[in-house]
């Protein structure tokens, strides 16, 4: 059986109603896609059905889209077709904590994280070392108070916006980047960009949060990731893990081993992203893992 030269994936969503399978996968017929993953739900919250196929075939993109045309039309599908082996650009924010990044950034050259990073942005220098140890490039914009009072944040996330622009930039990942960025930038990076942060939140927000866990005598600590909104730690959760801990160990044991998880998370968060696997279901997600 032919297995086709290109491994494409179509990700959809539409009002849920008989024939939608069926009519998906006959369009597919057209490009003689050969189907090695197919996974669907039907969300009882909001009558949504979605979709998840991957295929291999000898059309490309284009082509593909083009053969399910009239399929997204008569279902009122939000419907995208990718290119499975494509690399996500990807730009990474941080502050002083270089954990996460590393993590994303030494998952990226062993190739188990299917994204390109050109650029990494800060708003210290405290990173640019480990940046330029993995020959990325590395943009300090800081964020500063002017002598009325008011800060530079507007300049800041221009520049930023710019670096989006010149790198052709598809997500951004803020990998513990301690600065809350404005509306105006959330609705510009709309669904495209993930955030980290630890799991104690709301019941310990704001600084050393694993110091007033450690405090409190927590049983688990933990991290979420999720999709960047302007209700802050809020957006659509995409991942979230715990690890135990116990009376035994100190704060920084704590801090430590958070880290970790919050690494691992958001690592996975981006995975499921860069492939395609993850659909929004209004303030929920969707994930064909």
């Amino acid at each position: 059986m032919p297995t086709g030269n290109n491994s494409l994936i179509v990700k959809l969503s539409c009002p849920n109603q008989p024939g939608i399978v069926h009519a998906i996968t006959g369009a597919l017929l057209k490009v003689d896609a050969n189907i090695s993953e197919s996974q669907q739900f039907d969300s009882p919250n909001t009558g949504t059905f979605f979709m998840r196929v991957q295929f291999t075939t000898d059309a490309n993109v284009a082509d593909t889209e083009a053969a399910i045309a009239d399929v997204v039309e008569e279902f009122d599908m939000d419907a995208s077709v990718y290119d499975a082996n494509a690399k996500t650009r990807t730009l990474i924010m941080v502050s002083k904590d270089g954990r996460t990044m590393n993590e994303l950034l030494f998952q990226q050259h062993a190739g188990t994280l299917p994204v390109e990073v050109p650029v990494i942005v800060s708003n210290h220098l405290d990173l640019q070392p480990m940046a330029y140890f993995y020959d990325v490039p590395f943009v300090h914009i800081p964020i500063n108070k002017k002598p009325d009072g008011t800060s530079n944040k507007a300049e800041a996330e221009a520049r930023l916006m710019e670096l989006v622009d010149q790198y052709d930039i598809e997500l951004v990942v803020l990998a513990r980047y301690m600065q809350i960025l404005s509306d105006d930038l959330i609705q510009k990076l709309d669904g495209k960009a993930i955030n980290i942060h630890h799991s104690f939140l709301p019941s310990f927000k704001g600084a050393r949060p694993y110091h007033q866990a450690h405090d409190r005598g927590v049983k688990l600590i933990g991290a979420t990731a999720h999709y960047v909104t302007a209700d802050l730690d809020e957006g659509p959760i995409i991942e979230q893990r715990v690890q135990r801990v116990n009376h035994a160990l100190t704060a920084q044991d704590f801090v430590q081993r958070g880290r970790a998880v919050e690494g691992a998370t958001l690592a996975q968060a981006v995975q499921w992203h860069t492939e395609h696997r993850v659909l929004l279901d209004g303030d929920r997600t969707v994930i064909f893992e």
